[in-house]
């Protein structure tokens, strides 16, 4: 073993990479702390500005459809003086809580493209010099499918689901006073879901590099990824068909745009063994 590691000085243990990996994930939470604290002290705008926005009928969203149902002389809710529901807290703990958690799910959006970057730093070096060259910008990609996707899902999804379910009643008798927790949860499911979604090509480059996915096999079952995607539209969103047809159109985008990611780099891998056999 002592000789087998003196031929191979820069191979690493099982336990150094562990050990390595514990330190990329030690910064990764160090970094999302530091900027929950930031998050923290920047309570009002957080609160007031960000999470309640979409509850106002004030909010880009709304006045984009108003404008829309406006112009068909259509009569709109999204054109209302404000949302018949409350925001309540029935804990003791409540707020504080709501306080400390949604500071953490800031910290983590907005440290993403750091956290990325030491999942990178852990991935690379286990990678060829042309695998690298071929994952140039990567970080700078997802991150930016991230974002977009976090923006769709605060100003699309979101601002859908809450007008949606808070002005929606069986009965007169039944007031909506909603709990913090509930109408945070909601924007937080909505934001983070798209986050993800929106990184389906990264998914898919992957996968197709490793050769457990190929453009004929995402053809093949586009249809069933079309009936997978109305499903999960119909469950980040409220349970009207405007809504899930809003949310489905840039999620079978990005399907597409897969599918022509996936092409190319089997094409590349194609080219590279055609070099390698000459």
């Amino acid at each position: 073993m002592a000789k087998q590691a003196i031929n191979n000085p820069n191979e690493m243990s099982f336990l150094d990479h562990l050990e390595e990996l514990r330190w990329h994930l030690i910064r990764s939470v160090v970094a999302i702390v530091i900027v929950a604290c930031g998050a923290f002290i920047m309570k009002d705008f957080i609160f007031d500005t960000v999470l309640f926005g979409p509850k106002k009928m004030d909010f880009p969203t709304y006045q984009f459809f108003c404008k829309i149902a406006t112009f068909f002389g259509v009569e709109s809710e999204f054109c209302g003086d404000s949302l018949p529901f409350t925001i309540q807290n029935r804990t003791m703990a409540g707020q504080f809580s709501a306080h400390i958690w949604t500071s953490i799910w800031a910290g983590f959006i907005v440290s993403f493209p750091y956290v990325l970057w030491e999942l990178w730093r852990f991935i690379s070096p286990g990678l060829h010099t042309n695998e690298k060259k071929y994952s140039r910008g990567f970080i700078l990609v997802a991150s930016s499918l991230f974002f977009l996707g976090v923006l769709f899902g605060y100003y699309v999804v979101a601002p859908l689901s809450i007008n949606f379910l808070g002005t929606y009643q069986v009965s007169s008798e039944v007031l909506n006073e909603i709990d913090i927790s509930s109408f945070i949860a909601t924007i937080r499911s909505s934001v983070i879901a798209c986050g993800i979604m929106f990184e389906l090509p990264i998914v898919v480059f992957f996968l197709t590099k490793v050769g457990l996915v190929t453009p004929e096999i995402l053809k093949k079952y586009r249809k069933i990824a079309l009936v997978v995607v109305l499903i999960l539209c119909a469950v980040i969103t409220p349970p009207d068909v405007t809504s899930q047809i809003i949310v489905a159109i840039p999620v079978l985008m990005l399907y597409q745009a897969s599918i022509h990611i996936s092409n190319i780099v089997v094409k590349r891998e194609a080219k590279k063994e055609k070099r390698n056999a000459k």
